[in-house]
């Protein structure tokens, strides 16, 4: 009999996660620093934005690849993935680049899917979809474009991301929706 092999906790990918949470409160300064139009620090403010984003892609990467999937990072992953994309969300509503509007609906679908999860988790996992990656990268380009000093020409393409990355949130959020009442029902007529 073959023990499984025990994953430590504190592994690549789960100091990817923390990294990336620990990288929120930096990005914020950034981003408020000097009344928060200054180019320099919304520079800034973006390459911490755009490293911090790209942790997401790394760490779960590592993670799958090289065995390294632990309970600890199934929870910390997701959390600091929010807490990155909330903070800047709402930073940029405070600052007026971006209508509260936005901010609330992205917000209220990530949390409704988030809570959504945990109440399906004992039926089953929903798995993330294609879907689900496409509104996140879409996000996070649409964030970023947002977070870059604006002009006239970037404003246009900031918007037409923001527009898809809406557009896929809502989608996606309705399709998480479609297919956790789908798994509770199948459940539901196993146990009956």
């Amino acid at each position: 009999m073959t023990e499984a092999r025990k994953v430590p906790l504190l592994n690549v990918a789960n100091v990817l996660t923390m990294a990336r949470l620990a990288l929120v409160p930096v990005f914020l300064f950034s981003l408020f620093e000097a009344g928060g139009f200054d180019t320099t620090w919304r520079l800034i403010a973006f390459g911490i934005f755009a490293v911090a984003s790209f942790t997401d892609h790394i760490d779960g990467t590592l993670a799958r690849k090289h065995g390294l999937i632990t309970d600890f990072g199934k929870i910390a992953d997701p959390i600091a993935d929010k807490a990155l994309t909330g903070s800047a969300l709402v930073g940029l509503s405070i600052l007026d680049v971006l209508p509260w509007w936005i901010t609330i609906v992205i917000a209220v679908r990530e949390v409704g899917i988030t809570l959504l999860r945990f109440w399906v988790i004992r039926y089953s996992v929903i798995p993330a979809s294609r879907g689900g990656k496409a509104k996140t990268l879409a996000q996070v380009i649409a964030i970023g474009l947002f977070v870059l000093p604006q002009n006239d020409v970037l404003e246009l393409f900031a918007w037409a991301s923001m527009l898809v990355a809406l557009v896929l949130t809502v989608v996606t959020g309705i399709d998480y929706v479609v297919r956790a009442f789908k798994m509770k029902a199948r459940a539901d007529r196993a146990v009956a």
